[in-house]
């Protein structure tokens, strides 16, 4: 079976490709869920990032792949997207959940077990964990914690879906997937891959889908 790949990508992330260009190829190659996270010096913002949103959700429509947005809970609303993902520094799960609504997928990222637990009781539907590696796409990622919070929040929660992030690439992915990932979240592995669809299929092997 397949597992879930959840890509996630900024301007930032690609200086030398549209993300149109990058998505598309990356949605055709067998992504199953997209997030936009525009950060970071040049993001677009205003009516350019919300164009831009539009069209990435368009794309996603296009190929049935949910489209999310990233700690922006208006721009989630106004592009109509598929789910919204929070950090523990963005707005609290709480007042997130009742801006987006019932019908949205919430994701949360977490960093510890008593995160994680608060994070289920607040209304998140999925969990990211990480940096399970270190990672250079965050400039202010946290210590790495390898593979043992993910561990412990699958025994806890084994039905909720877990996404690892950070630094995990197609040779360390396997472990990840055998700590109770039900997902991995990537940025420039395949934003910056020069073979996207081999990165994403090495990436993609074995597991389970979560939805």
């Amino acid at each position: 079976m397949n597992k879930n790949l959840y890509f996630i990508m900024g301007t930032a992330d690609n200086t030398e490709q549209s993300i149109e260009d990058v998505l598309e190829e990356a949605l055709s190659a067998g992504i199953t869920e997209f997030q936009l996270r525009e950060k970071g010096p040049g993001a677009l913002t205003g009516d350019s990032l919300l164009e831009l949103a539009k069209r990435c959700k368009e794309l996603c429509a296009r190929y049935k792949v949910p489209f999310f947005i990233n700690d922006n809970v208006d721009l989630c609303i106004a592009s109509n997207a598929d789910g919204l993902h929070i950090g523990q520094e963005d707005a609290s799960v709480r007042e997130a959940r009742a801006k987006i609504g019932p019908h949205r997928q919430l994701g949360v990222s977490v960093h510890t077990v008593e995160q994680a637990i608060q994070a289920m009781q607040d209304g998140a539907d999925y969990l990211g964990i990480g940096p399970v590696y270190s990672t250079s796409s965050k400039a202010d990622a946290r210590p790495p914690s390898g593979v043992s919070v993910i561990k412990e929040v699958h025994a806890l929660y084994p039905n909720i879906p877990i996404v690892g992030i950070g630094g995990i690439t197609e040779n360390n992915a396997p472990a990840v997937w055998e700590a109770g990932a039900s997902g991995i979240a990537v940025i420039s592995a395949i934003a910056r891959s020069t073979n996207r669809r081999e990165t994403i299929q090495l990436f993609k092997q074995g597991g389970a889908v979560w939805s």
